[in-house]
């Protein structure tokens, strides 16, 4: 049996460089064969047809349920009437699919396909950007792109992660990731930008500049959201782009703080009452510890991040000892006077961290074997009456206060 997808109603506008047709593409790939309105009458019986408005922007998820689902007709509920907007049919009804979502009916079902909304397609939080949001179809228009181009940067946009990642660089970072767009710059440019200043920050703390150092490190941090907000919007993430961006989140930031330490003045080392090496090894065992537990328990327990399990662990991920919030701490040292205190404070609150994380991963550990399945994330049920009320719902994922 062979995919076979089909556009109409196609639309010029680009939304982050890309018509809803090229997105659409991009998102399948190889999994299905374009077909053109004259060729559906020649298909086999055993193929099916994905048949897709062009003139809207489709959350991503949709187009893979709906791939992956055969006999659907994706409507639109809140249009009068309703308006069909995607389909994905045997190949005998290809034609009669087509003339029904191009209007050239009147008829709103066929024979043997279920009418579903974005809202009755079930959908599972995302692992990977650690969100649930509502899934989105939107009517792609000029006076409307700008707007479009927010809503798929926000939903590209991780839901649990750091506080510095979730509040204070999402404008900004949409900014700039527009200008990469128009500049034709890729994610990988981006993060090799990001390696130089690694590099450039590592070498100031170890000279003792700590301001140059903190602003180069600042300004990583910032092209470290860039570059993988800017490849999930064009659909441009690679094997290596996602490697060569992990390992240098994995293996810098300890690194930071041994050169941090390194470049301290002789008397504040003197001060510190530990000699250096034990600095050095409470934060590689904090540090790996803390990556250990995160890596067991989506080994082990639940298949998702342990910042993901339960709303506590969510709030925690916003201020755990990740580079983000130990920068807060480095900064904060830094513009008192007293860097010496900012190797102490990222210490001490990298070794909390942890202990806290294995404490959460034992008690994750007996979930697990009392229930004798796999844990399930707060996030699979964040829309339910449980969380009507949960200011973590509202922070976490894209629902609204009620």
């Amino acid at each position: 049996m062979t995919i076979y997808i089909n556009f109409c109603h196609i639309s010029p506008i680009r939304i982050w460089g890309m018509t809803s047709q090229q997105r659409i593409e991009r998102i399948l790939g190889d999994t299905v064969r374009s077909c053109s309105a004259d060729e559906l009458q020649g298909l086999s019986d055993h193929d099916t047809v994905l048949i897709l408005r062009g003139d809207y922007l489709f959350d991503d998820r949709l187009i893979e349920n709906l791939t992956a689902t055969p006999n659907i007709l994706l409507q639109l509920p809140d249009h009068q009437p309703q308006t069909t907007v995607a389909a994905h049919v045997p190949a005998g009804l290809a034609q009669q699919a087509l003339d029904l979502i191009t209007g050239r009916t009147t008829d709103d079902t066929l024979p043997g396909i279920d009418n579903l909304t974005p809202a009755t397609i079930p959908l599972p939080f995302h692992k990977k950007l650690r969100k649930k949001e509502p899934p989105f179809i939107l009517r792609i228009t000029a006076e409307r792109r700008k707007d479009l181009e927010r809503r798929l940067f926000d939903w590209s946009y991780k839901g649990v992660t750091d506080l510095v990642t979730k509040w204070a660089w999402p404008c900004l970072a949409r900014q700039v990731v527009g200008l990469c767009v128009r500049l034709h710059v890729r994610p990988n440019h981006v993060t090799l930008a990001g390696l130089m200043l690694v590099i450039i920050a590592g070498i100031a703390f170890a000279a003792g500049h700590f301001g140059p150092g903190l602003l180069a490190g600042w300004l990583m941090t910032f092209l470290d959201t860039v570059d993988g907000k800017l490849a999930r919007v064009t659909l441009t993430s690679s094997r290596f782009g996602h490697y060569f961006d992990h390992v240098i989140d994995l293996v810098h930031p300890p690194l930071w703080y041994i050169l941090w330490a390194l470049g301290l003045p002789a008397a504040q080392v003197d001060g510190l009452g530990w000699p250096l090496t034990t600095f050095f090894w409470l934060i590689l065992a904090g540090y790996i510890g803390g990556r250990l537990v995160e890596g067991s328990f989506q080994l082990l327990l639940g298949k998702f991040s342990i910042f993901c399990w339960q709303p506590v662990d969510s709030w925690f991920r916003l201020i755990t000892a990740r580079r983000n919030p130990n920068l807060i701490l480095l900064t904060l040292s830094h513009l008192a006077g007293r860097p010496d205190l900012g190797l102490v404070a990222v210490t001490l609150w990298t070794v909390a961290s942890t202990v806290f994380l294995l404490g959460r991963l034992a008690t994750a550990g007996y979930d697990r074997l009392r229930q004798g399945r796999p844990l399930d994330s707060w996030l699979a049920e964040a829309d339910t009456p449980r969380y009507q009320h949960s200011l973590a719902a509202r922070i976490f994922t894209g629902r609204k206060g009620r």
